[in-house]
């Protein structure tokens, strides 16, 4: 079972970025897809991006394309969520989530979660 621990989130103002990070410990994050998803209060979690393992394949919703970045990086253990021009709409916890699979889904249908990041936009 592999360990996820998310950092990184914050409150920013709209307009602004921030990275997240998912660091994986237990095992071997090659083997992994790595999805990033978001719960608001009263809503249900949903699925904000996606790589595969291999880092060839990359999938966004609709609502952060052209702002949101997935990369990851295996020999540091690291999955990252670059946010840029953040909205109120954005605001809410973050979590990473891992499964063993050479692709990725955007459905919260992964093994292993970390405990999530507060993201707060707002001015």
């Amino acid at each position: 079972q592999l360990q996820l621990v998310e950092s990184g989130g914050g409150l920013v103002q709209p307009g602004g970025s921030l990275r997240l990070s998912c660091v994986a410990s237990g095992g071997t994050l090659d083997y992994y897809a790595i999805g990033w998803f978001r719960q608001a209060p009263g809503k249900d979690r949903e699925g904000v991006s996606c790589i595969s393992r291999g880092g060839t394949t990359t999938n966004y919703a609709d609502s952060v394309k052209g702002r949101f970045t997935i990369s990851r990086d295996n020999a540091k253990h690291t999955v990252y969520l670059q946010m840029n021009n953040l909205k109120p709409e954005d605001t809410a916890v973050y979590y990473c989530a891992a499964k063993l699979s050479t692709m990725c889904v955007m459905t919260p249908v992964y093994n292993d979660w970390g405990q999530g990041t507060q993201v707060t936009v707002s001015s």
